[in-house]
């Protein structure tokens, strides 16, 4: 793979000229920045940054000031790549909240295993409507805890709009043991790009570290190779990165989510 190339066109195709993640949201593209705006339960935050050092903090207030209006939580997606150079000391003073860091990865699909090979007792089920959403919501819960409840349910609605609004940009599964969803994934498609995006993949504590997350990654590239994508994109976790490693993934570069709360 050309780290460099492909570096470029993911820079490009999805940050830079990115299109709207459905009907309920919009992209703009405004001093220097790229950024997406949507209801309280799509995402909402900036996607691309290219901004002088002289300017950056206008830049910043600005955002900020948009989506406030808009009574949104953002998040600034800051890749190791951006400019300028001190953008997140720049961001920690103007009141956002640095998330762990995610480590950008990509496969080529066609080179992936194939599968899924799943452990004895689990199977995949499809994802298509309201009932499928609510399983995704508590396969979230199961895999991080009540803590993360707000989250589950807003991830449950997000699937529902997408699979409404945009079903073949989305495909989703979940991992279920006899009745009980132990694991949920996902992938979104980008029209007119070369990349398709993992998202999801948390398994509930008692079934790690026996497959099921690899197996939700062959499922899923299988699909992106029979729609024609030439690439799978994932912000990996420092659980998942050992994983996508094994299977093949390339680091891109680094990413660290700065998020806004009104």
């Amino acid at each position: 793979m050309d780290h460099t190339a492909v570096l470029t066109a993911y820079d490009h195709q999805l940050r830079r000229d990115a299109r709207s993640e459905g009907p309920g949201t919009r992209v703009e593209r405004v001093g220097g920045v790229v950024r997406q705006t949507g209801s309280e339960h799509d995402w909402n935050g900036v996607l691309w940054a290219d901004i002088e050092a002289r300017t950056a903090d206008d830049v910043i207030a600005e955002q900020v000031r948009h989506f406030t209006a808009a009574g949104r939580e953002f998040e600034w997606k800051l890749h190791s790549y951006d400019r300028p150079a001190d953008l997140a000391e720049r961001l920690l003073a103007a009141g956002f909240a640095a998330e762990p860091p995610e480590t950008v990865m990509v496969a080529e699909t066609d080179g992936l295993p194939a599968g899924p090979e799943l452990p004895e007792g689990i199977r995949l089920l499809p994802v298509t409507d309201a009932a499928g959403a609510r399983l995704m919501a508590e396969a979230h819960l199961a895999a991080f805890g009540e803590g993360d409840a707000a989250l589950s349910e807003q991830l449950g609605k997000r699937v529902l709009a997408q699979l409404t609004e945009a079903p073949d940009e989305i495909v989703a599964v979940v991992a279920m043991a006899g009745d009980r969803p132990v694991c949920g994934a996902r992938m979104e498609f980008r029209p007119g790009t070369d990349f398709a995006g993992l998202w999801g993949g948390g398994t509930a504590p008692q079934w790690r570290g026996k497959g099921i997350y690899r197996a939700t990654v062959a499922h899923r590239a299988r699909i992106a190779v029979e729609r024609g994508y030439r690439y799978l994109q994932v912000d990996a976790s420092d659980d998942s990165r050992p994983i996508l490693d094994r299977l093949g993934f390339t680091t891109l570069c680094t990413t660290t989510p700065y998020v806004y709360r009104p």
